[in-house]
């Protein structure tokens, strides 16, 4: 768990942390499965191995509700928050299941009030004044496709849906991009999808 406090110094793409950047192109499948009760979890596996890399469960509370990305032998790797009380969708991501602002990696929102499809703009938590976003995710209107963009508008991701419920996602990594950041990004996407 040496991951937990490191500082992506040197790789502006490794968000979450360096160990999650590979040095060639990266291939991820993404299967969400559904429950009772409005629960569901998503389970993410290396496409051309077949191994498993993270489970992502939603964990509802009267009070509130969040999503923890596990890695494959199940230590919580980042915790996503909705925001409440804001006035347009907006999730924080912390390290491990944390809520203190002092963990936070990151937050996303969507880019506008009034959109047709969700864009989403990111900034990386030294980026208080938000006047420019660190990354960006541009979506299609149904959200079946995204491209996530970094510094200098770079295109670093995709991720395309597939399956008649839309619950199996393709995403396709460039190389020394954080995995588990595209993946955090591809899960509020969905949960922003999901709560409209």
């Amino acid at each position: 768990m040496s991951w937990l406090h490191q500082e992506p110094f040197g790789n502006p793409n490794a968000v979450i942390s360096p160990d999650f950047c590979a040095p060639h192109p990266f291939q991820l499948s993404m299967k969400k499965k559904h429950y009772f009760f409005s629960s569901h979890e998503y389970e993410v596996k290396d496409d051309t191995y077949g191994r498993f890399l993270f489970k992502v469960k939603r964990i509802n509370s009267f009070f509130s509700s969040k999503v923890v990305i596990y890695d494959a032998v199940q230590n919580p790797i980042v915790t996503l928050r909705p925001k409440t009380n804001s006035r347009r969708s907006r999730w924080q991501v912390f390290r491990g299941e944390s809520k203190a602002n002092t963990d936070i990696i990151f937050s996303a929102r969507l880019s506008s009030f009034f959109q047709f499809n969700r864009n989403l703009d990111v900034f990386l938590r030294n980026n208080i004044a938000e006047k420019i976003c660190d990354f960006k995710m541009k979506a299609s209107n149904s959200a079946n496709k995204c491209d996530i963009y970094g510094s200098s508008s770079l295109l670093i991701a995709q991720m395309k849906r597939k399956g008649i419920l839309r619950n199996h996602f393709m995403m396709s990594v460039n190389p020394n991009v954080d995995y588990a950041f595209i993946v955090a990004l591809i899960v509020i996407l969905d949960e922003i999808v999901i709560s409209d």
